[in-house]
């Protein structure tokens, strides 16, 4: 490519191909290579999750588009399972050597799972860069870089193997800068996908802590937000495209609860016709808003309670309580939405008291699925990793990328097998 041609050919795969819980389409990549697009690169996307022949679909993307550089985004590094942890980097360690031995472009990660590991993840990937936090404005800025033969070291969040750190990652403050991704460019993967719930954006950020969760790390404390009216219009083209099953992938549906009323009005007022899920945080969940999401078609809420022992919770750094959790799911269940709670157990502090106490609890709020998990995933730059370390549940110099989980010692003998006996009775809950 000559000095001064807007365009770099880049191919960006979505390596996920995780289908534990259910199949993802591949929103993030597909942000990033609009926001490519948006810049003036030839940019193309290669889902892999419902691939049977990886390398035959590389070779074919590869000598099509003969690319410049290669993205690969690291959604999850592992699945979270306690008992028998599947480490996900090794599957994307081999498409990065597939990648190797069909192309000579320089490789580079990113994703969510990735930023929270960056130095230790890069390493294990072999790939040559990385970029940390958001991508949208830092893929095409590297891919500027490259063309013109600039020094990549000025781009914020990126990270090159061997130790070398550039500029801290930034935010992106203004989301609207950046388009969403258009119907086309997912339309292939959702039309592989047997159950396709398109995934929706429309915050990044918590400015909650809770001590094991990485959101802060990977979007920041920082709540950004999208215009509503852009994200109703996005929904519209999809549904003119024949889609009507969303699924709002904001951390936080509910907060702040202003948001969330307006987005629902605009989706009552355009009569998009859809059904739609969502994450919801049990703290300022008003009856007003719980009506407003009903008629704007929410059908299942995710309810991350994850104790129901108000002690533990406060050692988790929630900042709710049992009572309020139940008021919230009897307000969604009296509208007709349907409630998956959630149960973290085994946290620092845990007992075999406070595991009967959340349990019980759970079982008292009658929802129609509870999903509960033994152990907790220890993740750098958390309290909870500060506190594994402080009390020898892991060493100080553990990167913690192969998963260690937190498990109580008082409850880490009996909790697993006391767990699969109480569940054999409940047919609502996942273990």
């Amino acid at each position: 490519m000559t000095h001064g041609d807007a365009k770099m050919r880049a191919l960006l795969i979505s390596a996920n191909m995780e289908q534990i819980n259910m199949p993802v389409l591949p929103f993030g990549p597909a942000c990033v290579v609009s926001a490519a697009q948006q810049a003036g690169h030839d940019v193309t996307l290669v889902d892999l999750m419902f691939e049977s022949d990886v390398n035959a679909v590389l070779g074919e993307a590869i000598a099509a588009l003969r690319p410049e550089c290669i993205g690969i985004s690291v959604r999850n590094i592992d699945d979270q399972n306690s008992e028998a942890p599947q480490f996900l980097l090794r599957d994307i360690r081999d498409v990065i050597a597939s990648c190797r031995t069909l192309s000579d472009a320089p490789v580079v990660v990113g994703g969510a799972g990735y930023s929270i590991f960056p130095e230790s993840a890069l390493d294990y990937l072999e790939a040559d860069m990385g970029i940390a936090g958001e991508g949208e404005a830092a893929f095409p800025m590297l891919l500027s870089y490259l063309e013109c033969a600039k020094d990549v070291a000025e781009i914020p969040g990126l990270h090159i193997r061997g130790g070398r750190v550039c500029k801290p990652r930034a935010h992106i403050q203004q989301l609207d800068a950046f388009e969403l991704p258009k119907p086309e460019l997912l339309a292939v993967s959702a039309n592989k996908n047997p159950d396709p719930w398109m995934p929706v954006q429309t915050r990044r950020g918590c400015p909650f802590h809770c001590t094991y969760c990485t959101t802060p790390t990977i979007e920041g404390a920082h709540l950004r937000k999208r215009r509503p009216e852009q994200v109703v219009a996005w929904l519209g083209d999809w549904v003119a495209a024949g889609y009507r099953n969303f699924f709002f992938v904001d951390n936080t549906f509910n907060f702040p609860p202003s948001y969330a009323k307006e987005l629902c009005r605009l989706m009552i007022a355009n009569k998009l016709d859809i059904q739609w899920q969502g994450i919801i945080y049990p703290q300022k969940v008003d009856a007003e808003l719980v009506q407003l999401m009903a008629e704007a078609g929410c059908v299942h809420v995710s309810l991350g309670f994850e104790s129901g022992c108000e002690r533990m919770l406060r050692n988790l750094d929630k900042h709710f309580t049992p009572e309020e959790v139940r008021v919230i799911a009897a307000r969604l269940g009296d509208c007709g939405i349907e409630r998956m709670g959630f149960l973290l157990l085994g946290a620092p502090g845990e007992t075999r008291e406070s595991v009967e106490e959340s349990l019980a609890f759970a079982d008292s709020l009658s929802l129609e699925m509870l999903s509960v998990t033994p152990g907790v995933r220890i993740c750098p730059d958390t309290p909870l990793a500060v506190t594994a370390a402080a009390n020898g549940a892991v060493s100080r110099q553990d990167n913690l990328l192969y998963p260690r989980f937190y498990l109580e010692d008082n409850v880490a003998e009996w909790l697993p097998t006391y767990l699969k006996q109480w569940a054999a009775e409940r047919p609502y809950v996942l273990l």
